[in-house]
């Protein structure tokens, strides 16, 4: 049998390590490496992203690679909003621009519950987006401002 990865920290979470959680997370979404950001997540892993439902990496990266092709200027944040034992809850905004200029803000929850070497073996996402203009921007990277 193959020996499972570890992605620290891993379950029982407290705060110091949710938070971590949390950060690794963000950080990997902003890199708009669809096979990076999966990588955090089991092989059969469960998705619910709006109403679009995957399962496992391969689906995972195809989804994130359609996203961010349409999704462009893409940058999010991420936020702590609870934990126990070997699930976390955050809150979440990003914003992005369609081909043709239009900027939007996304606001969502997330639901995630990890396996014991820390990889996330459940997302659930609820999203809702918001057209806004380019001055009404906050999520930009330092170089976009």
């Amino acid at each position: 049998m193959p020996h499972a990865r570890t992605a620290a920290p891993v379950p029982p979470f407290t705060e110091e390590t949710a938070r971590r959680k949390v950060q690794a997370a963000e950080d990997a979404w902003n890199s708009r490496d669809p096979e990076r950001v999966a990588l955090a997540y089991t092989e059969d892993s469960e998705w619910r992203n709006r109403d679009v439902f995957l399962t496992g990496r391969r689906e995972i990266v195809a989804f994130l690679t359609a996203k961010w092709q349409r999704e462009l200027g893409y940058r999010l944040r991420k936020e702590l909003w609870a934990y126990t034992g070997d699930r976390i809850a955050v809150r979440f905004e990003y914003e992005f621009h369609d081909a043709d200029g239009q900027w939007f803000r996304a606001y969502g929850n997330e639901n995630w519950e990890f396996d014991p070497n820390g990889l996330m073996r459940r997302r659930f996402a609820s999203i809702n987006d918001l057209p806004i203009t380019a001055d009404e921007r906050r999520v930009a990277f330092p170089e976009q401002t």
